[in-house]
C-alpha cells in the first residue's frame, strides 16, 4: 500500500483541527506546528491561525510548560532532563526559566523516594550497586551533585 497524503485541510478545518486538541491537553507551538504542517498548503495560513491562538490564551507555551513540568515531576523526572525536553518541544529558554523558578515541587525529596524504590529494586548484593543507580538517576536528569547527596544518604 503506498504512502498517501493526508488530505490538507481548509482554514475552518485547520482551526477546529487545532481547537480538538488543545481541548484535550495543552501543546507547545511547535508541537502544532509539527502536527498540521503536513495538512495545511499554506504554512503562513497556519502560522497566523497559531498566532490568533495565542492572543486568545487559548495557546500559550507558558501554561504547556507549566503542565509538562508538574506532570514530568509526578512521574519522577529530574531537572536536566525535564530542561532539554521542553527545549525539544519548542519551549524558550526564557520561558523555560521562568517556569522552573515559579516551581515549588521538591527535587531532592522526589530523587530521595525515586532512588529509595530504585536501591530496593536492585539485588543487595551487587557490588555494582552504587553504580547501577547513579547511572539510573542521571538518566532520569538529576544532577551528580544531588545523586551523591542522596546515595550517601541511603
Amino acid at each position: 500500500m503506498p504512502n498517501r497524503k493526508p488530505d490538507l485541510l481548509e482554514a475552518g478545518d485547520l482551526r477546529r483541527g487545532i481547537v480538538e486538541l488543545l481541548s484535550r491537553r495543552d501543546y507547545s507551538r511547535l508541537e502544532l506546528l509539527r502536527k498540521f504542517r503536513d495538512r495545511c498548503e499554506d504554512g503562513d495560513l497556519l502560522e497566523q491561525i497559531l498566532d490568533d491562538f495565542q492572543q486568545r490564551q487559548w495557546q500559550s507555551d507558558l501554561r504547556f510548560a507549566e503542565s509538562y513540568l508538574n506532570s514530568r515531576f509526578q512521574r519522577g523526572v529530574g531537572p536536566l532532563r525535564l530542561r532539554q525536553e521542553l527545549k525539544e518541544k519548542g519551549v524558550d529558554s526564557h520561558t523555560i526559566e521562568l517556569v522552573f523558578d515559579a516551581f515549588d515541587g521538591d527535587w531532592f525529596e522526589n530523587l530521595y523516594r525515586i532512588a529509595e524504590k530504585k536501591s530496593k529494586s536492585i539485588k543487595e548484593n551487587d557490588k555494582n550497586k552504587k553504580q547501577k543507580l547513579f547511572r539510573f538517576l542521571a538518566y532520569r536528569g538529576f544532577t551528580s551533585e544531588q545523586i551523591s547527596s542522596v546515595i550517601d544518604d541511603l
